[in-house]
């Protein structure tokens, strides 16, 4: 029998991530009081407008005073803003530590963390074989090098337990490549597919670095949000429920591996079919090269990220069950093609125009 409990705190709102996962807590749970950090009053209008029973509050990540009073008021926080805010986490272990019952912080991590030999050996484009796991290889995972990205907020939030003598209770969802169409009040698109697509039909011209095998996993946005529904189930179950906390409590997710070569050569190939750009060959660039055709192309599109969700779905039962990233390129590709004016509105069609801004007879 679920116990539930009263008040979620939640960060990141009006965020892709931090959106979604608001959608799924909020329909599930709709007698769940919840209050949502927002920096402005026309985001808070955002979330009025979608959640008018969520209770507002105004501040940013750097509103410690707020962060701690909130999470001090709170039997979960959803912490889905910025990972790599030291001074937040902080903020929020504090004021859950003050509890003296159980409490649960909720924390979204990101799968770069996994690209630390790329990143440091400056390799990009080739394959690396390491997969990471969070079942056998939990350890691993919660041990990785202090100069890995997101690390320096992981370990607070990992030994949050300890230091408040077991009173926080945490779970770190790491997520991969993000992608697919966010139900939150604001933010609803991720970045690294979308600024690949941006990049090629930008430049009328598709490309891959260097040799392009080098693998990351994805994740649909609402594939994640079922994970912190999940997780937020059972930090409301007698005792936290089925999941683990605190140093097992790494959740990966995933629904598969793609290399970000095919990525490219697909991008290409379903914008050439949308008759976008005029070939479907692509470029070989350099890492170099890249980052001159956007500013973090090198780390996005060539590093490695390689691990596989096994804890989720061995104790909370959770299952991808979203589309594919390949299977949504084409929708990308056409809604990134309306945004860059490569294809016309529904007034110019019904004037007789075709997709691409000329008479459809000159289409054919």
């Amino acid at each position: 029998m679920t116990k539930l409990f009263a008040k979620l705190f939640i960060t990141g709102a009006t965020g892709y991530i931090g959106g979604d996962a608001l959608y799924a807590v909020a329909n599930t749970y709709p007698d769940l009081e919840i209050t949502a950090l927002v920096r402005s009053s026309d985001k808070g209008a955002k979330v009025a407008a979608q959640y008018p029973q969520v209770r507002l509050v105004y501040g940013d990540l750097g509103s410690s005073a707020l962060l701690t009073e909130e999470a001090s008021k709170a039997d979960i926080v959803l912490h889905c803003a910025n990972c790599d805010h030291v001074g937040a986490a902080k903020a929020i272990i504090a004021g859950l530590a003050k509890q003296t019952k159980p409490t649960y912080m909720l924390h979204i991590s990101g799968a770069a963390n996994l690209c630390f030999e790329d990143w440091m050996e400056g390799t990009y484009g080739v394959k690396r074989e390491k997969v990471y796991d969070d079942w056998d290889g939990i350890g691993e995972v919660t041990s990785l090098p202090d100069y890995a990205p997101h690390r320096n907020v992981e370990k607070l939030i990992l030994a949050a337990g300890d230091n408040s003598g077991g009173r926080v209770r945490t779970a770190i969802v790491c997520p991969p490549c993000i992608y697919g169409p966010g139900r939150g009040p604001d933010n609803q698109m991720s970045v690294q597919v979308y600024e690949y697509v941006k990049a090629t039909l930008k430049r009328r011209k598709g490309f891959i670095i260097n040799k392009g095998t080098n693998y990351w996993t994805e994740s649909h946005v609402q594939d994640i949000s079922a994970l912190f529904l999940a997780l937020v189930t059972s930090a409301m179950s007698p005792d936290g429920g089925n999941a683990t906390w605190n140093k097992e409590g790494y959740y990966f997710t995933e629904s598969g591996e793609f290399t970000w070569g095919d990525v490219g050569r697909n991008i290409a190939k379903v914008a050439f079919d949308q008759k976008l750009i005029n070939t479907a060959d692509v470029d070989v660039v350099n890492n170099n090269q890249a980052n001159q055709i956007w500013g973090g192309a090198s780390f996005l599109w060539a590093t490695n990220s390689r691990s596989k969700a096994i804890r989720a779905n061995k104790l909370l039962g959770w299952t991808p069950k979203q589309k594919s990233v390949n299977d949504l390129l084409p929708q990308i590709i056409e809604d990134e093609a309306k945004a860059q004016g490569l294809i016309k509105g529904h007034a110019q069609l019904a004037a007789g125009q075709g997709k691409t801004g000329v008479p459809r007879h000159q289409e054919l």
